[in-house]
């Protein structure tokens, strides 16, 4: 009988039939949302959190803090709570509710403030001293190892080795990373897609992060092609990709579909896959169905 963290990993791998505009090309969507803790991030934070316990970098009854956005927090919540460490989750104060109480349910202590780079500035203030330890989504190679040992294997498997264009959202980068690393090992003529936000764009999930803040783990050259993404882009295909394929999902995901789209445009044939890293009902009490 499976534990609860052995039903992370392995999720569907959906195709967009009404959506996709060119019959030539395939688009799927891998569900990252059927993960237990209902995002892609419960892959980075089990690995992360196992691994520091396997390394003794971390001991039951260690104290855990970590800048988030959200999915991230969820899944260390879920996860630390499972192993038995205490956890500070540190968020943007305009996460949404459904957010934060999630990760009070899984028994983490949330602190809001200003935006996400005020909240790694606080955590790795409090990890400076000897009451908390940071694992640091942002700089941790068992972040993206997580995919390079799941995720990328995965959609290499499902989509029968035919996969030609891999596209995802960049945040922390770490499934965008890992993914690249397994997928260009068993084929380096797939190309990987990132997406960002067009300046002065907010979508969660997504970054265009600052030269001062840009994750430690990203390489650029992992990335073949990065694409822009508007907001109200982001928005429109989160809310189509509902009404007109059933998948229910977040902003991040609208922004990855809405560049598979483009990219499919511009193929003559291929197969893309893109990460739709979590569930719809996280952004309800948003204005992102509204």
């Amino acid at each position: 009988m499976a534990g609860i963290l052995d039903l992370i990993g392995n999720t569907p791998l959906v195709e967009i039939k009404r959506l996709n505009p060119n019959p030539n090309v395939k688009i799927f969507g891998k569900l990252e949302g059927n993960n237990p803790g209902g995002s892609v991030k419960d892959r980075a934070a089990l690995n992360m959190i196992k691994s520091a316990l396997d390394r003794g970098d971390i001991k039951p009854g260690t104290k855990l803090i970590e800048a988030t956005s959200g999915n991230t927090g969820i899944a260390l919540a879920l996860i630390a709570s499972l192993f038995g460490l205490e956890i500070e989750l540190v968020l943007p104060a305009n996460s949404t509710r459904e957010r934060t109480l999630t990760m009070e349910a899984f028994g983490a202590k949330v602190t809001l403030l200003k935006d996400i780079e005020v909240c790694r500035d606080y955590a790795e203030e409090k990890a400076a001293g000897d009451d908390y330890f940071m694992l640091n989504q942002f700089a941790n190679h068992d972040n993206y190892m997580a995919h390079y040992k799941t995720t990328g294997p995965e959609i290499w498997r499902d989509t029968n080795q035919q996969i030609t264009h891999f596209v995802s959202a960049m945040g922390t980068t770490g499934t965008i990373m890992g993914c690249s690393k397994y997928l260009k090992e068993v084929n380096p003529d797939i190309q990987i897609v990132g997406c960002q936000p067009i300046e002065g764009s907010s979508i969660p999930g997504i970054r265009r992060w600052p030269e001062a803040y840009l994750p430690k783990i990203f390489d650029p050259k992992r990335v073949d092609r990065v694409m822009d993404i508007s907001e109200d882009e982001a928005t429109l295909m989160a809310r189509r990709m509902a009404k007109e394929e059933g998948i229910f999902a977040g902003m991040s995901s609208g922004g990855a579909l809405s560049a598979s789209i483009k990219l499919a445009q511009e193929l003559t044939s291929g197969t893309i896959v893109f990460i739709c890293c979590d569930r719809g009902d996280r952004y309800l009490s948003s204005n992102l169905f509204g």
